[in-house]
């Protein structure tokens, strides 16, 4: 099977079993939904959803968030993966977004990952959910589970790499919603640690499951 047959087969079955597939963090606008991707850095999307309710009620906006010092906004967030580091890029962050875009979220990458505790990761994330943008943010999920499936081939060692073999194999219109596809496969269905293969209706296709039976 050619890679391009193999991408179309992993398509069509993600749009037969996850047809509205999305992201699974609370937020009301672009700025609530930076804030929530940067807290999701190595933490669950279920934390996450715990946190941000009471800190989106006392800081829904960044002007409102660029008033509160990193030892407020840590209070908020203490439950979450490093929370110190995250206070201090989220009270930053909203500080630069005021002072030098009036508040909004841009819509441009290089102005993006210039913001405090924002990469390309958590970049293409906004692009793609906010303003539908063929991005495909690469987290460890979409890395395992494309590599596991053979999406992309071992030589594809970084997700800068892998996210390019991606966007060149999916369609631009497919890219915004593979890349919930592959996070929640890989949440739900292809994890870490003891993959549910016999419950996968790729398995029949996966280079994993070959090399591993």
């Amino acid at each position: 099977m050619t890679r391009r047959e193999l991408y179309r087969q992993v398509a069509a079955y993600f749009r037969e079993t996850m047809p509205e597939a999305g992201t699974e963090l609370h937020y009301a606008d672009p700025f609530q939904l930076l804030v929530a991707v940067i807290l999701s850095a190595q933490c669950t999307d279920k934390r996450i959803n715990q946190v941000t309710p009471h800190l989106f009620e006392d800081y829904p906006t960044a002007e409102a968030m660029a008033k509160a010092s990193p030892e407020v906004i840590y209070d908020y967030i203490r439950s979450v993966s490093y929370p110190n580091s995250k206070a201090r890029h989220l009270s930053a962050m909203a500080r630069m977004l005021w002072e030098k875009h009036g508040g909004e979220v841009p819509q441009d990458m290089k102005q993006l990952t210039a913001l405090p505790g924002v990469g390309r990761k958590t970049a293409n994330v906004v692009l793609s959910v906010v303003w539908g943008e063929a991005r495909m943010a690469v987290d460890t999920h979409v890395f395992r589970v494309s590599h596991r499936i053979g999406l992309v081939p071992d030589s594809c060692t970084t997700p800068l790499a892998t996210e390019q073999m991606l966007t060149r194999h999916f369609t631009k219109e497919e890219i915004p919603q593979a890349h919930h596809w592959l996070i929640l496969h890989g949440r739900y269905t292809c994890t870490s640690q003891r993959p549910k293969c016999d419950k996968c209706g790729l398995s029949h296709l996966c280079h994993f499951r070959k090399v591993s039976s």
